[in-house]
């Protein structure tokens, strides 16, 4: 399963409010490193896609969710537990970092 794009409002349902855990890329279609480091990404959405949600956030059409989790440099990566941020990794380098970062903070 590919990683979910979401709006504000389907953000708002499926993390905040359902409270599943999420593995959420904050990212742009401009971003060099954010288009090297999707095939990565959208691998770990195959992977992980039955037990977590896998979603992306464009920063530019949502700019609001940027701010809110103070999103300052992309591509991040940020761990959603219970409805709250968990943790994030910041410009990961390789699919075996950003595994290492989920099993670390949701214990996969």
């Amino acid at each position: 399963m590919a990683a979910k794009a979401l709006t504000s409002k389907e953000f708002n349902q499926q993390i905040l409010e359902e409270h599943r855990p999420a593995v959420v890329d904050f990212w742009a279609p401009w971003c060099t490193y954010c288009r090297r480091i999707e095939p990565a990404y959208e691998k770990i959405g195959s992977e992980y896609g039955d037990k977590l949600l896998i979603a992306k956030v464009n920063i530019d059409e949502e700019p609001e969710l940027a701010e809110r989790y103070q999103v300052e440099i992309i591509p991040t990566i940020m761990v959603f537990k219970n409805g709250e941020p968990a943790g994030q990794i910041v410009a990961p380098d390789s699919k075996a970092k950003i595994d290492s970062f989920i099993a670390e903070h949701l214990g996969e």
